[in-house]
């Protein structure tokens, strides 16, 4: 009784995992292109390529604080990127 209890369970498992894999196919079918088909796609490719050409160049950098932010670095600012002096038993003097 067990064991048949525990086959329904394997394959109660097994049926439920098996559904949920997806039927791909990794070698899809070669379907050549009629010519109409060849022209509409020519069409379509030659479309997006006049479209991508009308999007105009990015001028202005996108840095949302170039306004606030000025050019030059403040003179505190050097002063404190400089490493400062320690003493010889490593800590700094006061």
């Amino acid at each position: 009784m067990r064991m048949l209890s525990a086959a329904a369970v394997v394959v109660l498992l097994t049926v439920t995992a098996y559904a949920q894999t997806p039927n791909v196919n990794l070698i899809p079918e070669l379907v050549s292109k009629s010519p109409e088909e060849k022209e509409q796609e020519a069409i379509r490719e030659k479309a997006y390529k006049d479209s991508l050409r009308k999007i105009p160049d990015a001028k202005a950098s996108s840095d949302p604080w170039g306004i606030v932010r000025g050019t030059e670095a403040p003179k505190d600012a050097a002063r404190a990127a400089a490493p400062a002096k320690k003493s010889k038993t490593g800590s700094s003097s006061q």
